[in-house]
C-alpha cells in the first residue's frame, strides 16, 4: 500500500495494488474509487484531502509489515 500526496490539487492517493484501473465510482462528494477489470479495488482518491484529514501524522496499528519507506 502506498499513499501519495499531490499538493498541487490538494489530493490524497491511497493506492492499494499497482496496476491500471479501468473504472472510477464517486462514492461521496471528492471521494473516488478506483477499480480494476474484475471490480477489485485499486485505490482511493480523496480531494480537499488537507481539509478534511490531519495529514501531520501517520499512525498503524498491528499491520504485518515487512518493510517501511518514508520519502
Amino acid at each position: 500500500m502506498k499513499l501519495h500526496y499531490y499538493p498541487e490539487t490538494d489530493s490524497l492517493y491511497i493506492e492499494f495494488r499497482s496496476g491500471p484501473g479501468t473504472e472510477t465510482r464517486e462514492i461521496s462528494d471528492g471521494l473516488n474509487v478506483d477499480l480494476d477489470a474484475d471490480g477489485g479495488v485499486v485505490g482511493f482518491d480523496i480531494d480537499q484531502a488537507s481539509r478534511r484529514l490531519d495529514l501531520s501524522t501517520l499512525e498503524t496499528e498491528a499491520l504485518p509489515l515487512r518493510s517501511i519507506r518514508a520519502g
